[in-house]
């Protein structure tokens, strides 16, 4: 598996294996363990679904951090790549949490494809 750097290749490496629908269907699945308010549909476009999701982490650490901590212990987001991240701008904080969120889920949408 070739992790993908940008929100783009993650989309495209996706769309070639035809699993963006699951992609989708793993984040509603986590959302909703995590008790987060968010439903993405099906068929949803991918840069909807960015900038849904972001917005969406942007409020979680503006207005339930607790909430937001609890999300990505669910998604089992590394630690150690948050806390690289600079936290001194929100809302490109959020931006760069929003992408380690759907490149874990890729990750087990992938893993799951290959092994299963």
């Amino acid at each position: 598996m070739k992790i993908p750097s940008s929100f783009d290749s993650l989309i495209d490496q996706a769309n070639e294996l035809n699993l963006y629908q699951k992609l989708v269907l793993q984040l509603n699945k986590d959302l909703l363990l995590a008790n987060v308010d968010l439903e993405f549909h099906e068929d949803i476009l991918p840069t909807s679904l960015k900038l849904l999701l972001h917005e969406t982490v942007y409020k979680l650490i503006q207005e339930k951090f607790t909430e937001y901590l609890n999300l990505l212990y669910i998604i089992d987001v590394s630690e150690s790549q948050v806390k690289a991240l600079d936290g001194e701008d929100v809302v490109k904080l959020s931006e760069a949490v929003t992408f380690l969120i759907l490149k874990r889920e890729w990750q087990k949408v992938w893993f799951r494809n290959k092994y299963s």
